[in-house]
């Protein structure tokens, strides 16, 4: 038995059908309606614009906004070693985005810009949204001034994603790029401090960790793209929402991580922990060596877990035996071959030590006997088992022809 095939009449009555049993969907709100903002005129289309004003009191987290105000540009700049240093708090730019795809390229929108300025009694953040690819010349329109006039950028990771995508997209659009504009990349600073300590450096985990704030309902970076791809389609802005605090509060993280930072390198916190305290010396290593020094030795009596007390003092005693104060290496060496896991290095430099320095070859010769005995117990590598068994052989030649 064969089943006729439906006609175009047919067809038309199921849909008819089925629309009256589930009722017209309603229309979609105006995403200025949903989202708060005004649609602006840029002169090259229109785009939405949110603005949002937070009091210098305001806190987020643990971390007051005010403290960015305080921050010092000229260490900031040596730390995140920027190309231009940065000079005028006046016009910073706290620049963060949100894209069509996280892989970077031509095909690559930036679709919400935040920018946030710091004023003389708030910050005020502004974000800039296209509602369709085809208002990408309206949002490049709105942030052209606004880069002409900024004294410097701040980001988080802004050199290595953010900039290079904006200046591609500011480029196939034939618009100037400021590429000599000061920019503080956070990113950097940031893990020198807590890449030890922390389980990474992403700037929800600083939030949670270092600020004490826990995202509520924070969407993940990864699905913003397929949730702009979603309202593109769907025209139903709702759902946008917790993208847009998403970079309210990404914007918010870099003022207060800025004014950490600033805190912490002028000597002001109440509270850094002995973890932070040796981000901190690594920070200050190649600008300036005794403080970075200073921040080791805090770090050790602040107290630090086994393995990173560890890499501390084998860090600390490095810089010690470079300035001769053999008295402090060899404190810190003795120190690190007591460590529960074997470790070649500071057995090394007390044999050494005790060989070159102090011309005391049966000291060094029990140095190398013992690192022997640990390094056959722990299982160490035949390299390390052999370059020991190399120094205790030379140091018997020559405590034998001393006889």
């Amino acid at each position: 038995m064969t089943t006729a095939t439906p006609s175009l009449d047919d067809l038309r009555r199921i849909i008819r059908r089925i629309e009256g049993r589930h009722g017209p969907r309603p229309a979609a709100r105006p995403v200025e309606a949903v989202l708060g903002g005004e649609v602006v005129d840029t002169g090259q289309g229109a785009l939405l614009v949110v603005r949002r004003e937070y009091p210098l009191t305001h806190t987020h987290g643990r971390q007051p906004l005010a403290a960015a105000l305080a921050a010092p540009l000229d260490l900031l700049s040596l730390v995140t070693r920027a190309e231009v240093p940065v000079t005028q708090r006046a016009g910073l730019l706290f620049l963060d985005t949100e894209t069509t795809g996280l892989a970077g390229g031509t095909g690559t929108y930036a679709f919400l810009v935040g920018a946030a300025l710091l004023e003389a009694d708030r910050v005020v953040v502004t974000q800039y949204f296209m509602r369709d690819l085809d208002e990408e010349p309206a949002l490049l329109a709105a942030l052209s001034p606004l880069l002409e006039r900024a004294t410097g950028l701040v980001t988080f990771n802004g050199a290595g994603f953010d900039l290079p995508l904006l200046e591609t997209r500011f480029v196939l659009a034939r618009r100037r790029w400021p590429a000599g504009l000061p920019h503080l990349d956070l990113l950097r600073p940031a893990r020198r401090v807590w890449t030890a300590c922390l389980p990474d450096c992403r700037l929800a985990t600083l939030e949670r960790e270092v600020f004490g704030l826990a995202r509520e309902s924070d969407v993940p970076g990864a699905l913003i793209p397929s949730l702009y791809f979603e309202f593109l389609r769907s025209r139903r802005a709702e759902r946008l929402a917790s993208v847009f605090a998403h970079n309210r509060d990404d914007l918010l993280s870099l003022v207060a991580l800025m004014g950490w930072l600033g805190e912490a390198l002028h000597g002001r916190m109440a509270a850094v922990q002995g973890g932070e305290m040796a981000g901190l010396g690594r920070l200050w290593e190649p600008v300036d060596l005794s403080r970075a020094l200073a921040c080791y030795r805090a770090s050790l009596d602040a107290g630090l877990p086994d393995d990173a007390a560890h890499a501390v003092r084998l860090r600390l005693a490095r810089w010690e035996k470079r300035q001769a104060r053999w008295d402090a290496a060899r404190a810190l060496w003795e120190a690190a071959a007591r460590h529960l896991a074997f470790d070649p290095r500071p057995w090394e430099e007390l044999a050494k030590f005790h060989e070159h320095r102090q011309r005391d070859l049966v000291a060094a010769r029990t140095v190398v006997e013992g690192a022997l005995g640990r390094a056959r117990a722990s299982g160490a590598p035949a390299h390390v088992l052999h370059a020991f068994h190399h120094r205790l052989g030379r140091l018997a030649r020559r405590l034998e022809r001393r006889r």
